[in-house]
Parts: structure tokens; sequence; C-alpha cells
């Protein structure tokens, strides 16, 4: 499960249910934790520590999609003061401490093989990255093939965006891509690689597709897009065969108050009443 700030009755919520958690360091607090330690100590303290072990906390997400922007200086300086409060609080091989980007942080990503980060964003992501291989803690990213579909629906077909192609899309030297999720995540695992990472495993932090708010977006593009990537996930890439891929299904809930676009509040299995938008199985 993922939630986006440590809020306390959600924490309590999940003592001893043997869920494991990744939780997010509100952006708006990073600047302030890069520059103090103390105040690192403290959020793992109040955060953490004390609800470990009844919680099991698996990653912390210091900042969420800030890179690049006016934010990115402080992540890495927030994720070293994160990590090495983990670290003194003695649960270092327990949590790992990373950071989730959005795929706009590539400047290329097609064919996938040539997937490489850009300057704004290679420029803080790549010491990172290599930060990330030293602590042996996985990048996560945010991927969502419905926004690269709505974005270029002229050369993306929507069957390769639902991975319903009956057969390869895309040829990479001697990788076939036949939907478009294995296409961004493999373009990612380049950049990576490309950015010295190459042992540095890639968390897909957040992937959906919405119910409601576009042509593309409707329940039964949902439901599909969603089933088939819970199948999928245990199958790993063209790149990287046979590795599952750690998913979390953005969201739970439509968030029925967010701002911003429909589609934005549309992404959720239930709506707030609890009612399930649509059915769906997650046995793969």
């Amino acid at each position: 499960m993922r939630i986006y700030a440590p809020v306390g009755a959600a924490l309590d919520a999940l003592k001893g249910s043997n869920i494991e958690l990744l939780v997010g360091v509100p952006n708006e607090i990073l600047r302030e934790l890069s520059r103090n330690p103390s105040t690192a100590k403290g959020w793992v303290q109040d955060n953490v520590r004390n609800y470990w072990p009844s919680v099991k906390f698996r990653y912390i997400a210091v900042g969420n999609e800030v890179i690049p922007g006016n934010l990115s200086q402080f992540v890495l300086p927030a994720m070293r003061n994160i990590y090495n409060a983990i670290s003194s609080s003695g649960l270092r091989d327990q949590v790992k401490v990373s950071t989730a980007i959005h795929m706009g942080v590539l400047e290329k990503s097609y064919p996938p093989s040539q997937g490489s980060f850009g300057g704004a964003a290679n420029q803080h992501l790549k010491p990172i990255v290599q930060f990330l291989a030293t602590t042996g803690a996985p990048l996560l990213a945010n991927v969502y093939p419905y926004f690269s579909y709505v974005g270029n629906p002229k050369d993306i077909s929507l069957s390769y965006a639902l991975f319903t192609s009956p057969s390869t899309v895309v040829h990479d030297g001697s990788l076939q891509y036949q939907n478009l999720f294995d296409a961004m995540l493999d373009a990612l695992h380049s950049a990576v690689e490309r950015a010295g990472g190459s042992n540095v495993k890639i968390v897909v932090s957040e992937s959906g597709w919405p119910s409601a708010g576009s042509p593309a977006a409707t329940i039964e593009n949902a439901r599909i897009y969603n089933s088939n990537l819970i199948k999928h996930v245990s199958k790993g890439t063209p790149k990287k065969p046979g590795r599952h891929i750690e998913t979390y299904i953005f969201a739970m809930f439509n968030e029925n108050q967010k701002p911003g676009d429909d589609i934005e509040r549309n992404f959720g299995l239930f709506y707030p009443s609890k009612k399930p938008v649509y059915p769906i199985n997650f046995s793969p």
C-alpha cells in the first residue's frame, strides 16, 4: 500500500495488518529536511519508529514528482538525512529510502534502448541513482500509458496502451514490445543504466487508468488496463524478462474533492462511498 503522507489515522489503522507500506515525505518539507539532519531524525522517529514493527514500512518516498523543478536540489540531501536517520534507528535493512519520479524526466524514450534523462532532470537524478546503487534501494517511478496515449493518439494505439495489442508493435533490436507499459519501463531502465545504476531496481509507484473525464477514460478501459496490469507484472519486461515488477495501482478511491481536470478525480477502484467502480480480480 502507498500513502502520500504519514497520516496518523491511516498508520493506526495499519497496525498489525501485515500490509507493507510505502509512505511519502511531503514535498513541502523537503527544503527543511535537506538542511537539518535533526528534523529528519525527528520525522523518522514520529512517523516510522513510533509505529514499527506494528506497521511494516517498506519504502520511504522522499518527495513525489519534484524533479525537475524548483525543489529538485533538496531531494538528494533530504534523502541522505532520512537515510541516516533510518540507519541510526536500526532500520536500514528493513526500510529503503528513495524518491518518486514521473516519466517526464526522460529526454529520450523511443526506442526503449535509447532511454535517457533530460539535462535538467539528469543533473539531479544521476547522483540520486548512484546513491540508490550504494544503498540498495529502488528508484520509484509513476508510469502512466494513459497519458502517453492521450498525448499522442496518432502514433500510439489504444490497444498498445491497454495491453490488448494482438502482436508486436515496436521492434528495438532483438527486443519486441507488445504493450506501452513495458516500453516505458524499459526506457527508464536504459536511462537508469546510463546514469550509473545498472543494479538499481525500478518499482512502479503509480500506474492506473481513469474511468471518466475524457473519451479514452471509460469504466471499461480502466477495468481492462488495471486487470491486464495485474496479470502482466509477474512476467517482467523484454529488457528484464521474468523479473517481477513491483507495482502500485493508483488509486484505491476516486478523489471527488481533488482540484484540476475531471480525470484526476476518477482513477479509483472504488467510489468515495466504497462502492466498486468496476469489478477487478487481484489474482494474476
